[in-house]
């Protein structure tokens, strides 16, 4: 039987580490949509105030947080994320 520390692959770390900024960035996608739409859209119709048409509320949680978000994500893979190669190593398979 192998042991554990013979089956941990330092991908193993490196996904888990990609996993949490993923978790992380959802989180900050639903607070930013939340704290927006909850924040300015409690209000009564009437004193809604409108953005290219749409309430601002809705504006700022759902086309401007998805701008948001895009810019954000595509910061955070091209900075934090690492190229990981999927191929398991020859040297690895050989029996020794």
């Amino acid at each position: 039987m192998i042991g554990q520390k013979e089956k941990f692959n330092p991908r193993f770390k490196i996904a888990h580490r990609e996993a949490r900024i993923g978790v992380g960035l959802v989180l900050v996608n639903f607070l930013w949509w939340f704290g927006f739409a909850y924040g300015l859209g409690s209000k009564p119709v009437e004193e809604y105030s409108y953005v290219l048409g749409m309430p601002a509320w809705f504006f700022y949680s759902c086309v401007v947080g998805s701008f948001v978000m895009i810019g954000l994500v595509i910061f955070v893979v091209k900075t934090f994320f690492k190229e990981v190669d999927l191929e398991e190593d020859e040297e690895e398979e050989k029996p020794s």
